[in-house]
């Protein structure tokens, strides 16, 4: 038995406290779909490896465009979702909400200009670049405060 309490700990640490944090930017083409379409896609991918997902939306308008959005795509699917202060919250494997009401999840989407502040606690940031020059700025800011952190983000082209 004394040699199982070490192990246990050991395990409980690594699922609590991931070692590091991989942070993938989405940069959408011309002809991508958009941010929130992409958000739905993503989550799904992630849902289907069982993990818990937080979307962070910029405010209560974009996370309510998003749940309804998230009712109808990806078409033929469905994606368990709850805003934050829904009764089924707790629940949902998926959450949407904003920057203030992020818990402790497998996977963050950040849809907001910001960085996730201390993103070594989640296993995965994904975050969507706008395709507008204007709007990529902001996501130029984050990429290099990531980077700051020790972190080493990866960027992947979307164009369908």
């Amino acid at each position: 038995m004394n040699g199982l309490a070490p192990q246990s700990q050991t395990l409980t640490e690594e699922i609590t406290q991931p070692e590091s944090c991989q942070v993938d930017f989405y940069l959408l083409g011309q002809s991508s779909p958009g941010a929130n379409k992409l958000a739905c896609r993503l989550a799904l991918m992630a849902l289907e490896r069982k993990q818990k997902i937080f979307i962070i939306t910029p405010s209560e308008d974009s996370s309510e465009q998003l749940d309804e959005l998230m009712w109808q795509y990806p078409k033929g699917r469905f994606v368990p979702h709850a805003r934050v202060g829904d009764p089924d919250a707790v629940k949902a494997p998926v959450s949407i909400g904003g920057l203030s009401d992020l818990n402790p999840v497998d996977v963050v989407i950040n849809l907001c200009p910001g960085a996730i502040p201390q993103p070594e606690r989640f296993n995965r940031v994904l975050e969507i670049v706008p395709y507008a020059d204007d709007e990529r700025e902001a996501s130029r800011v984050k990429y290099r405060i990531y980077r700051n952190l020790g972190l080493d983000p990866r960027t992947h082209e979307i164009n369908k």
